[in-house]
């Protein structure tokens, strides 16, 4: 399409809308601004289709309605937003992630804990799956039946719109999900497919008898190879086969049809304009399928991603969007857009290597493996940022190059071996209470479920009664987070480790969630137990205290902006591992041990600042260090830390 015409066609939807005059100026130069780019994206999806140009209109329809039914406060906030740039890079921001019925029991009691995150330092909350899903078969809520229609269990639209006043009200900012790769197979349209309506069959990939699902299945690794072993399941009132990577009541959509696109995007501005600070899509590098190809992080997945951004940008461009991709390290990097698409795909996602690399060096006592693939990770474009955290709803994958694992001299069958014999508690010597998760017989392939506080050691030290295994548990727990905290990105609390929940073994009683040992470290939370946060000296104090203070040092200091200001330290002893953080005249360096044992690190760390800075000032603990000379040491405890601001004068 000529840009003219594009341009033309554009003037008219708005006239229709009356969207015109200088209170409207700024989206229409926005959307004049892109729509050439969203005329492109559009056509490598789907120029070879006859019905391109009607569908482009459509997806221009969708974009203009968004806007027109924007409520006026999100058009401020969305200019405010604007006016301050990247918003999401400042280090104010700290989220928690959480069950809205596992945590507070409904969205109408919500806004009765935020008063409890705001004391922590969370002004963040990421609200897990909302909406409708079938009970026993959903997934956490990941197989959504109804994208519009909370959940009753957790309360209704209103309830929704209620909690996201409360928090714009202090100052907070929302999160939810949205799953693109799939539907429930009890959602409108899986059951209008199974009543034979080919419009709806269109929407999935449906199939007569499995000689291509055969072919497919050759190169489509499986998701949940213990609990859904394949990627089709057979459905006997369709007659058909439909493909169902991650569970058979998960049916995944036809994004070949543009159809499915308009409807999902139309769906993102629907949360969108519920006002939705951060989109989190889930599982984005599944969204596209080809024959003969693993069906993961495909080209055409990015296509669709930026095309999603690039018109959220128009419309709703104060909402920021999450790319959820656990794939390798190198291929997350990927989600943040490449070349002309840099910054123009995902705003975040999550760095669930370094959440892995920080388990491998609790595990093994030995950081090089962290520091070797902090060369892939710094890669992250300007403008874009982390998700960092030490765990959260999902299982905890090893997703790290083999490469590094060898530069390091280990064999990476083995090392994973190990971690997994740790980190599941299957070894004598291990304080760790995990368990195994998603066991590939084929591959031995697996990853580790558990709450932060049992991989830790908490759990077996409190059940043995064991006071000094519960302080050195509370030191890993805080080591961890730590890490998270101070390092460049978002950090984002599991709900729960903020006060040292252990496993939760309950899920075994219930048919819906037995099957899925996930729900150990998916606890519901007592709140008298919680109560115990005001009580000093408990476990529950002192690891919500000592959490408190990490993220008000967080929040003090801008040297915390991701502004791209991570400088990882050279390794001077294996088990300790350290970063700083550089704003003009002010450094912070992070130093972590990840040893039962005391270590050293000689002052030569501090060599880049030494002739001009004498003492280092503990910002955790407000002490001061004089830095010695270069072959003098810096004691460690085990599982120390230090945050030490050092500051030209």
């Amino acid at each position: 399409m000529e840009k003219n015409a594009l341009f033309s066609i554009i003037h008219a939807l708005c006239e229709k809308n009356s969207i015109k005059g200088i209170k409207h100026q700024a989206f229409i130069d926005r959307f004049i601004g892109n729509a050439q780019l969203l005329h492109y994206l559009f056509s490598q999806l789907y120029s070879k289709r006859e019905d391109f140009d009607p569908v482009f209109y459509q997806m221009l329809e969708v974009i203009v309605k968004a806007y027109t039914e924007r409520d006026s406060q999100f058009l401020k906030r969305d200019e405010q937003k604007q006016k301050e740039g990247t918003w999401f890079l400042n280090r104010d921001l700290v989220g928690m992630s959480l069950y809205v019925d596992r945590f507070a029991g409904s969205l109408s009691t919500m806004p009765e804990k935020l008063e409890y995150l705001k004391e922590l330092g969370i002004s963040l909350v990421h609200l897990m799956p909302l909406f409708e899903s079938p009970k026993g078969a959903s997934d956490g809520g990941y197989a959504v039946s109804n994208y519009r229609v909370i959940n009753k269990r957790f309360g209704t639209l209103d309830d929704l719109k209620t909690l996201q006043q409360s928090l714009q009200a202090k100052e907070m900012y929302m999160m939810i999900d949205i799953v693109l790769n799939h539907t429930s197979n009890q959602h409108e349209w899986a059951n209008k497919a199974r009543q034979g309506d080919a419009y709806y069959q269109d929407f999935y990939y449906t199939y007569d008898d499995r000689s291509i699902p055969d072919q497919m299945e050759i190169t489509m690794p499986d998701v949940f190879p213990e609990s859904s072993p394949g990627s089709f399941s057979y459905d006997e009132k369709m007659n058909k086969w439909v493909m169902s990577v991650f569970h058979n009541y998960q049916w995944d959509l036809n994004f070949k049809n543009p159809q499915v696109l308009k409807i999902m995007l139309d769906t993102i501005f629907f949360y969108a304009n519920l006002g939705v600070d951060i989109l989190r899509i889930d599982a984005p590098a599944f969204i596209w399928k080809q024959m003969g190809t693993t069906c993961q992080n495909l080209p055409e997945a990015h296509t669709i991603l930026q095309f999603i951004k690039v018109a959220v940008e128009v419309a709703t461009p104060g909402m920021a969007i999450l790319g959820e991709a656990i794939v390798a390290p190198k291929q997350i990097l990927e989600y943040f857009g490449k070349g002309f698409f840099t910054n123009h795909e995902c705003d975040l996602a999550y760095n669930a290597t370094q959440m892995a690399l920080q388990w491998d060096a609790l595990a093994t006592t030995d950081t090089r493996n962290m520091l070797a693939n902090q060369h892939t990770i710094l890669q992250k474009p300007n403008g874009t940022t982390w998700i960092n955290y030490t765990r959260c709803h999902d299982d905890i994958g090893l997703g790290f190059e083999d490469y590094y694992i060898e530069q390091i001299g280990y064999n990476p069958y083995l090392h994973r071996e190990y971690l997994k014999n740790y980190l599941g508690g299957r070894l004598v010597s291990s304080p760790s209470s995990g368990d195994l998760f998603g066991v590939n017989p084929k591959t031995n392939d697996a990853r580790i479920s558990g709450t932060l506080a049992s991989l830790c050691g908490l759990e077996k030290a409190i059940n043995k009664n064991d006071t000094e295994a519960i302080q050195t548990s509370i030191d890993k727990i805080l080591l961890m987070q730590a890490n998270s905290v101070l390092l460049g990105g978002i950090p984002m609390i599991f709900y729960g480790d903020e006060f040292g929940y252990t496993n939760d073994y309950s899920y075994l009683e219930d048919p819906g969630k037995s099957y899925d040992n996930r729900w150990m470290h998916r606890p519901k939370i007592d709140w008298k137990k919680n109560a115990k946060v005001k009580v000093n000296g408990t476990v529950e104090n002192r690891i919500f205290k000592g959490l408190q203070a990490l993220l008000k040092i967080r929040k003090k200091h801008t040297v915390f902006n991701d502004s791209n200001n991570v400088q990882w330290l050279e390794s001077q002893n294996r088990s300790v591992v350290g970063f700083k953080r550089t704003l003009k005249e002010k450094q912070v360096f992070c130093l972590f041990n990840y040893s039962p044992e005391p270590q050293n690190l000689t002052f030569y760390a501090f060599h880049s600042i030494k002739n001009e800075v004498k003492k280092l000032y503990n910002l955790y603990d407000d002490s001061y260090t004089a830095i010695g000379k270069d072959h003098e040491f810096l004691s460690f405890k085990p599982y120390q830390f230090y945050v030490f601001l050092a500051e030209k004068k």
